[in-house]
């Protein structure tokens, strides 16, 4: 169906574009892109590194000549390590973000597809379990794949 790969170096930049892409369709979040070129050089050494916990899985924009290497959709996730527990003894936990797709190339089951890609990709480092956060109009593709809602009073800390 669809041609979904990992993410090399060379999509870094616009890895960090679908991200914006996702960001600016949060209600209430920063959507300054001011971030992005400092971003460059982390996410492209990221992405260079195999083995480095870290994956993003993309499909190639079918329908943009004009912009060579313009992605549709993309998916990111990294392993962490938490204390083990009942469930999951070696305490692997794959997290899911920055899903997105490119808004002219939406509905045609890109992010699925690569949603399924991280999800094997988890399965072959260990992971006991993965976590995301979805919005509202993420949550049907996350429930068709399997996940369900938590109880987690999630909470968060600044600096």
């Amino acid at each position: 169906m669809t041609l979904v790969r990992r993410a090399t170096p060379d999509d870094a930049e616009e890895l960090l574009r679908l991200r914006q892409v996702m960001i600016d369709s949060m209600p209430g979040a920063n959507t300054d892109a001011d971030w992005q070129s400092a971003s460059l050089s982390t996410v492209t050494g990221r992405l260079a590194d195999p083995d480095g916990g870290f994956a993003a899985f993309v499909v190639d924009h079918p329908e943009r000549p004009d912009r060579p290497g313009a992605l549709a959709a993309l998916v990111v996730g990294t392993v962490e390590y938490r204390i083990g527990r009942t469930g999951n003894p070696h305490g692997r936990v794959g997290f899911v973000f920055s899903v997105a797709t490119d808004p002219d190339a939406r509905r045609r089951g890109y992010a699925r597809a690569c949603m399924e890609a991280l999800v094997e990709w988890f399965r072959e480092q260990g992971v006991g379990q993965i976590d995301l956060t979805a919005s509202p109009d993420a949550e049907p593709l996350y429930v068709s794949l399997g996940f369900v809602r938590q109880p987690d009073p999630f909470m968060r800390l600044r600096f």
